[in-house]
């Protein structure tokens, strides 16, 4: 009964391996097409997890060096997952306010188009030239 829990810790592992990378990477249209994989290996890991509890299976041997080895990868993989998206996510943000903030119009009594305020009006201009 370990075997598909192994199984699925693995597929887990390197779905959450690849969309690190596009994270990485900030390649985040690839990591969002990652999501639906990973959430699948996840509900996969999380099924055999759940069969393995009932049937009060143990690891023993090589499946039990494995599934530590695979435990440890999937905290550390896991944590790295965590960071980046929480990075992709601060990014996302900036990138957002700066572009909102280059769309707000001017304040008042600046100069648009020509040297003309917003409103259409000339403001008076001067000029100062030294010899």
């Amino acid at each position: 009964m370990m075997q598909p829990l192994i199984i699925a810790a693995q597929r887990l592992t390197e779905a959450l391996r690849a969309e690190n990378e596009a994270l990485a990477r900030l390649d985040l249209n690839s990591a969002a097409a990652l999501a639906l994989p990973k959430q699948q290996a996840s509900d996969a890991f999380a099924a055999a997890y759940a069969a393995a509890s009932r049937t009060q299976s143990k690891a023993e041997g090589e499946d039990r060096a494995r599934a530590e080895e695979l435990a440890l990868r999937l905290r550390d993989l896991g944590a790295e997952n965590r960071r980046l998206l929480e990075r992709a996510i601060d990014l996302q943000s900036r990138v957002i306010e700066t572009i909102a903030g280059a769309t707000r119009p001017a304040g008042p009594g600046t100069y648009g188009d020509r040297g003309l305020n917003r409103d259409g009006r000339q403001t008076p201009l001067s000029l100062s030239a030294r010899a």
